[in-house]
């Protein structure tokens, strides 16, 4: 069986286009294209795009597929995790009235309309993740502080209005003083609250559901090596709730043919994936990571687990003053690299970065290694070598130019 390591280089179309060829060591970051599609997923792209097909009986498909992986009683492909959220929780307020579902967003008369969140968990992954539920015409009730949530936080937010219920699990959230997602959904089920969680950048297809969550929605296009979509998974009432959304908010959402047979490929592979294989290769990286770098001076590093307990460890990189680098420099002068070596550097302003294994391509860590070394022997520094972290959007806001 093909794994993503055999899927060919995509550098003669980068080259066409004039696109850098990056090296990606932060993830699966939908701002670096997500992951290496499965082979076995692009051949039934490939395969269905040429033909029409009916997209509701494609769709009936997908659900069997996404049932038997998740453990759910149905499901359907979206566009994306974010329409997911949305569509999931538009279907919470509108079930399947027709009528309700095309007043949305703006008129929500009689409709139940608040969905509630641990103030923890409003994160921003590339949006902000309040708007997915303010897009369906609902308002997020935050519950707790942004350091704690106490069970009365969640339970007294709880109201004759409340759709559902959002728990987020993901690297962004604050780790600690949250609810338990156990402890989440016994409140909320106490008082016939669903709870719908955003899993998107979640290994575990089947634990969610199986702790009592309502809807688990994933990413079609990280760990999966789908391509670009999302997956809505649960109780099939919710379930078909949310899709019947595709007559209202979720049409400007809608997903294709070749992504619903993308994503029934990825998820047939995966469950005949090498998963040790896969993490072989990876840890194979990081020892190497670990043993050429370890010694550099201004350099401390060490391998971590993933903070939502994934099952993949990563390179913490901590970039010290006698280095001649800050975190934020040292990344920037690997983006400036060629290739251009992009990391996982959502933490810089902490004094480290990581390297993240999951998508290279053979050969690649050891290209990562050299520039490394490279930078911190080189007897000369960039300019920026000592960038202070910002969180500039000047680069969004010139976009295309």
């Amino acid at each position: 069986m093909s794994t993503i390591q055999d899927t060919l280089s995509n550098e003669p179309i980068r080259e066409r286009l004039g696109l850098r060829p990056i090296i990606n060591v932060s993830g699966t970051m939908t701002a670096l294209g997500a992951s290496i599609i499965v082979p076995e997923a692009i051949k039934a792209m490939a395969e269905i795009a040429p033909q029409f097909v009916e997209m509701d009986d494609l769709q009936r498909k997908a659900s069997a597929v996404i049932a038997r992986l998740t453990g759910s009683e149905a499901g359907f492909v979206t566009a994306s995790a974010a329409s997911s959220i949305a569509m999931s929780i538009a279907g919470s307020m509108t079930g399947t009235r027709l009528l309700a579902i095309e007043r949305l967003p703006d008129d929500t008369t009689g409709l139940k309309n608040e969905v509630i969140v641990q103030m923890g968990h409003v994160v921003n992954y590339g949006g902000v993740i309040d708007q997915s539920i303010r897009m369906c015409g609902a308002r997020a009730v935050l519950a707790g502080t942004v350091s704690v949530t106490q069970p009365y936080h969640v339970d007294e937010a709880i109201t004759e209005k409340t759709a559902a219920a959002l728990y987020v699990v993901a690297h962004h959230t604050v780790q600690y003083g949250m609810l338990s997602l156990p402890e989440f959904i016994e409140i909320c089920h106490a008082k016939n609250v669903p709870v719908i969680v955003d899993a998107a950048s979640e290994y575990d297809l089947r634990g969610f559901l199986a702790a009592g969550a309502d809807i688990a929605i994933y990413s079609g296009h990280k760990f999966l090596s789908g391509p670009t979509s999302g997956i809505v998974a649960g109780r099939k009432d919710l379930v078909r709730a949310g899709y019947l959304q595709n007559r209202g908010i979720g049409r400007g959402m809608k997903v294709g043919k070749e992504s619903i047979a993308g994503v029934m490929a990825a998820l047939e592979v995966w469950e005949k994936r090498d998963h040790a294989g896969i993490r072989a290769r990876e840890q194979s990286a990081l020892d190497l990571w670990l043993a050429r770098l370890a010694g550099l001076k201004g350099l401390a590093v060490r391998i971590i687990p993933d903070p939502t307990s994934n099952p993949l460890d990563r390179l913490e990189i901590k970039v010290l003053p006698e280095s001649g680098f800050t975190a934020a420099g040292l990344a920037q002068a690997l983006a400036a690299s060629s290739p251009p070596i992009i990391v996982r550097n959502h933490e810089v302003e902490r004094g480290h970065f990581y390297l993240d294994p999951c998508n290279l391509h053979p050969g690649e860590e050891h290209t990562v290694a050299d520039q490394i070394v490279r930078l911190i022997e080189a007897p000369s520094r960039p300019d920026n070598a000592m960038l202070t972290p910002t969180k500039s959007t000047a680069a969004a806001l010139r976009w295309p130019d």
